[in-house]
């Protein structure tokens, strides 16, 4: 069955377990109940101390290239179908064949509209087969995000040739 996060009913059992364990806090060592942990750890003046002690990142060499703002996320994907959030290529693929088998809406494949060369406008008519014939492997693998379709050609040409 679709998920449908509506339709969720919290484990009480787990629940139950959860609150009648304790733990220590990380920063005070104070006992807490695991349903009250969370609460508990953002308040905590010695877990906040902790925290500001420790060290921020630096890089090593500062670097010439310029930070991306505007990347695309091109490692987890949407569900067209009923929205399931951040599933990598292989999970997508796996989803959609468990959960839509039957689906006979037309949808835009997310992996491709999130490529340079993709058209967020295009629906596949029959995304199954699209995913299973276009997406056997990683884009990430074989292409650079960086040059346009003409020079990834251009590159590929002149590299057969070198190598032949």
């Amino acid at each position: 069955m679709p998920f449908d996060p509506k339709k969720v009913e919290k484990a009480s059992s787990v629940e139950k377990q959860l609150s009648s364990y304790k733990a220590p806090c990380r920063g005070c060592s104070k006992k807490v109940t695991l349903t009250k942990m969370r609460s508990h750890i953002s308040s905590c003046a010695k877990v906040q101390e902790q925290m500001a002690n420790c060290p921020k990142f630096v890089p090593v060499v500062p670097t010439s290239q310029p930070i991306p703002s505007n990347i695309p996320n091109r490692s987890t994907f949407v569900c067209p179908y009923c929205g399931a959030r951040n599933l990598d290529q292989q999970e997508l693929v796996k989803h959609c064949m468990e959960n839509h088998r039957s689906d006979p809406n037309k949808v835009v494949c997310p992996i491709c509209s999130a490529m340079p060369w993709g058209d967020p406008s295009y629906k596949s008519a029959n995304f199954l087969q699209h995913l299973i014939h276009r997406h056997k492997f990683s884009y990430d693998t074989f292409v650079d995000y960086s040059i346009d379709e003409e020079a990834a050609l251009q590159a590929a040409l002149a590299l057969s040739l070198s190598e032949n």
